[in-house]
């Protein structure tokens, strides 16, 4: 890793699978909320305040030593520090502009709860590497969390139509997750037997949501025009159990996953408006 690579690495999420997590909700909640009448203006310092917060855990874990890639020089010590304060500063001052006059309590509640979900992770991982599909679903629920509070900051409601499409988008990031970990765990895997073996876990988790799918329909819910939007990862990963084997690509996968991910958006606001 040259120099520039490794500043870069001190100061920017590795993680590029979670801006995914967490800009799809804020997009979706955010269209979602406008579309049924809401205010845009909250959402410039909602935005902002949560970019900030996340773009500061890199620099923040850097600094102190927690990271992958850590801070080791002075120079590189003075590189985190500044870049740690200059989001903070950001963050706090989007969070003042956003809770400005009392405005928008209810966030504060969400915030609990996101930062709870991150300690959670931080315990998960903790457990060992087996743990690591658990610790990357556990903080897509805090990242997934911001759904909610766009939804609320635009409207002023925190009510079902919130929260179901906050569980939507974890359900999308946890199917997201778990099949990104079983392409990497069966990278090898050629025959359709080899790859059904490989992907129990995953197979399962497919069904499950399907169920969790259809059950939620059936009791109104979410409406049935809104499940369109997990057809096609669920038909991606059935899919690949009988698809010809290929060689892992990662950023060629990523890529694709990204797609997915900007069509479920599109699908989940069409299917809210049809509903």
């Amino acid at each position: 890793m040259n120099t520039a690579e490794r500043r870069h690495s001190l100061i920017f999420p590795r993680e590029h699978g979670a801006w995914g997590i967490l800009l799809v909700p804020l997009a979706t909640e955010a269209a979602v909320g406008l579309l049924a009448g809401g205010r845009a203006g909250p959402l410039a310092p909602l935005g902002i305040a949560v970019l900030a917060l996340f773009w500061l855990r890199t620099p923040v874990e850097s600094w102190m030593g927690t990271a992958p890639v850590r801070a080791r020089t002075h120079d590189e010590v003075a590189l985190v520090r500044n870049a740690a304060l200059a989001l903070a500063a950001v963050a706090l001052t989007a969070l003042i502009w956003l809770f400005w006059g009392g405005r928008n309590p209810r966030l504060l509640w969400i915030g609990a709860a996101a930062g709870a979900a991150f300690i959670a992770q931080t315990a998960v991982k903790r457990t060992g590497r087996s743990a690591r599909t658990a610790a990357q679903i556990v903080g897509a629920a805090g990242l997934t969390l911001v759904a909610p509070a766009a939804y609320y900051a635009v409207t002023g409601r925190l009510n079902g139509a919130a929260w179901s499409l906050w569980i939507a988008n974890l359900l999308f990031a946890a199917n997201q997750i778990q099949f990104v970990q079983l392409r990497i765990r069966a990278a090898h895997a050629i025959k359709p037997n080899e790859k059904v073996s490989a992907g129990r876990g995953f197979l399962a988790g497919q069904i499950i949501l399907m169920a969790l799918l259809g059950l939620a329909c059936a009791d109104r819910l979410f409406g049935w025009y809104a499940t369109l939007a997990f057809l096609p990862v669920l038909f991606r990963g059935f899919a690949w159990f009988v698809s010809e084997p290929e060689p892992l690509a990662i950023h060629a996968l990523g890529r694709r996953e990204l797609i997915h991910a900007v069509a479920f958006a599109f699908l989940l606001v069409l299917g809210f408006q049809l509903r």
